[in-house]
């Protein structure tokens, strides 16, 4: 069997074609040929999965598999903790983040059970990497930090000056020139260590002259990352070094350039299947092309869509929540069976009489400290929820703001096209004023004047029209944090329902929804954040508009879909009534809807967090909020504010 497994690997290394090579897999292969043992072919096949994930990454996955089937069937822990740590960096180059977050804190339980120094810095290291991904750099430099304390501990110089290379790349994210300088040349004064990875440290090197405004400094640190990168075949640097080039000219006003070293980045991207160079190529050349090659730019959108899905779309961040949670807990049980088990000798050293009073104190004192370093690992888990749980809150709100803007480009667009129909028609008049006065014929041009005269006055008019649009606009969005003013809340909710169903339409212009408002005008201002109130409107607005959409794509003939919304003063409050006639919500799941994170909607349209945020907004406004509905025929959202 064990022969079987080894031909195997051989025909895949040396048969398959099409494979990428370079100077490091070609030793680790030779290697492979000599191994005498099983824990030495895991360890190899790791190493091959390892160095192969820049050029070949369905090869790397391919060898991290099996290295992590031989660990398991052998009972080769530390070899487990080193196949599951990086086959989790495969996967992150493949662009499944939650898969990779998912693996690394496996090899963490493996490598903190059996304090593997080694492999706990790997994963810390790791884990921080898929936390930098994800934008959340402070959470990326701790975990940087944790490993490399346990770098220094395994006396891992190739460790350290990864640590430094990466502490490097994510202060230079965080525009932090000086602490970025300082790590990316301690990682290249220990290039000797990390050779595999000079073109990565010359890439980050680079970056940072383009923060300081250097161009040539940049392009000389470039030039020779992508010179190292094809000798040893690292398409998946090359991309991003070509992206950063690009992104690089852009700011130096050379779109020729610019585009070169884009449709570069791009194909090497794609080459190595390296989905967040492919994203940072194709956003930017869409930008590029947005103003002179509009088809080419909508190309270049779509893959950038394609592959930003990938990487961050709501599913993977529900995924990575879960992911986070699962190992939070996992720690909080430990924690806990410790806790316990302490309790217990206190216990026993209480019934030895006071013959034991030294042991107890003793005990005393250990199960304190424990306690203390239970709550530092208690308050680093929370603080990481709460930072995933704000990802998520800016999801939603980016969602949001895309509806909102969707119904002000259709509300601002009519009178726009009254502006831009009048202004071509003065035109025509004034070709025509000006033959009538070579001919002479002053009655006829001045009748053409007054014409013209009319069309600047309704161009005047529908200008005055968008104006007042985007200021109202403005006022709503205006940076007042959460201070309240009067506002009339009917004019509010009006312009919100009008300004969601246009973004609905701009999306789906089939839809046709009677709308039915009974709007109180004896309710006069009430005292609110005017755009937190907005917000309400919006997220319930949108659910309305959704469920009717849904119903309509679903229904017989003969469906008419409404949405209702009605305001009235009752003694000293003010209620407000959103209504439509869509599926309703089912029974077993009312009580859950405006729990954080819950939502009925398919994977990619809704994050869960826009009736939660709308629960929080009522209550921050000393108001209630409760829905009434029967499945398949209406939902009514009922909210009460003082009046």
């Amino acid at each position: 069997m064990k022969k079987l497994f080894i031909l195997t690997c051989l025909f895949f290394t040396f048969c398959l074609p099409g494979l990428t090579q370079n100077r490091f897999t070609d030793s680790l292969k030779h290697q492979l040929t000599l191994a005498k043992d099983d824990t030495s072919l895991v360890l190899i096949m790791s190493d091959l999965c390892y160095f192969f994930r820049y050029t070949n990454i369905d090869t790397s996955m391919y060898y991290g598999n099996r290295a992590l089937a031989l660990a398991k069937q052998v009972n080769f822990l530390r070899g487990e903790a080193d196949a599951y740590n990086k086959l989790g960096l495969a996967y992150r180059e493949k662009g499944d983040l939650p898969k990779s977050m998912e693996l690394q804190f496996k090899a963490l339980n493996i490598a903190q059970t059996h304090n593997y120094l080694l492999e706990m810095a790997n994963a810390y290291r790791r884990i921080g990497l898929v936390y930098m991904d994800l934008k959340d750099n402070p959470a990326a430099i701790r975990y940087y930090h944790e490993g490399l304390k346990y770098d220094f501990l395994s006396n891992s110089k190739r460790g350290e000056a990864i640590e430094y290379m990466n502490l490097g790349m994510t202060y230079q994210y965080m525009d932090n020139s000086d602490s970025a300088t300082y790590y990316a040349q301690k990682a290249l004064d220990s290039i000797k260590y990390i050779e595999d990875l000079k073109s990565e440290v010359l890439r980050v090197l680079g970056d940072i002259e383009v923060m300081k405004g250097n161009k040539n400094g940049a392009l000389s640190y470039y030039h020779e990352g992508i010179t190292h990168g094809l000798q040893i075949n690292d398409f998946r640097t090359i991309s991003f070094i070509y992206a950063n080039m690009a992104a690089m000219y852009k700011q130096f006003h050379q779109p020729d350039s610019s585009k070169y070293c884009a449709l570069n980045g791009l194909a090497y991207g794609q080459k190595a299947s390296y989905k967040k160079g492919v994203f940072l190529s194709s956003s930017l050349l869409a930008e590029l092309y947005d103003s002179t090659n509009p088809r080419e730019a909508i190309k270049f959108y779509k893959i950038a869509a394609a592959a930003k899905d990938s990487l961050f779309g709501a599913g993977n961040m529900k995924t990575i929540q879960t992911v986070i949670t699962r190992e939070n807990e996992r720690q909080l049980e430990i924690i806990t069976t410790k806790t316990l088990y302490q309790n217990r000798l206190k216990q026993y050293g209480l019934l030895a009489g006071l013959g034991l009073l030294l042991i107890i104190s003793f005990i005393q004192y250990r199960n304190t400290r424990q306690k203390q370093k239970a709550n530092i690992v208690l308050e680093k888990a929370l603080s990481d929820l709460k930072a995933t749980q704000a990802q998520l809150i800016q999801s939603e709100k980016m969602a949001s703001l895309g509806e909102l803007t969707a119904g002000i480009a259709h509300e601002i667009q009519n009178p726009l096209n009254f502006v831009n129909n009048f202004s071509e028609l003065s035109n025509e008049l004034i070709e025509e004023m000006n033959s009538e006065l070579d001919r002479g014929s002053i009655p006829e041009a001045k009748t053409i004047a007054t014409d013209i005269k009319q069309n600047l006055e309704k161009i005047n008019f529908h200008g005055k029209r968008a104006d007042t649009i985007v200021k109202g606009m403005l006022q709503h969005s205006k940076g007042s944090g959460s201070k309240k003013e009067l506002t009339d809340i009917n004019a509010l909710a009006d312009e919100y329902l009008r300004l969601t169903y246009h973004g609905h339409r701009a999306k789906n212009n089939a839809l046709n929804v009677n709308i039915k408002t009974s709007l109180d005008s004896g309710i006069g201002n009430l005292d609110i954040v005017p755009h937190e109130i907005g917000r309400l409107f919006l997220n319930l607005f949108n659910n309305a508009f959704y469920a009717v959409a849904e119903k309509n794509n679903q229904a017989a003939e003969g469906y008419v879909p409404f949405v209702t919304v009605s305001t009235k003063k009752i003694n000293n409050k003010v209620e407000i009534i959103i209504g439509d006639n869509g599926n309703g919500i089912p029974n077993k799941i009312v009580n859950k809807i405006f729990q954080p994170f819950f939502t009925t909607k398919p994977t990619g349209q809704g994050t869960g967090l826009g009736l939660s945020l709308s629960y929080d907004i009522v209550k921050a406004h000393a108001g209630d909020i409760k829905v009434e509905t029967k499945e398949g025929e209406y939902t009514k959202f009922i909210i009460e504010l003082p009046a």
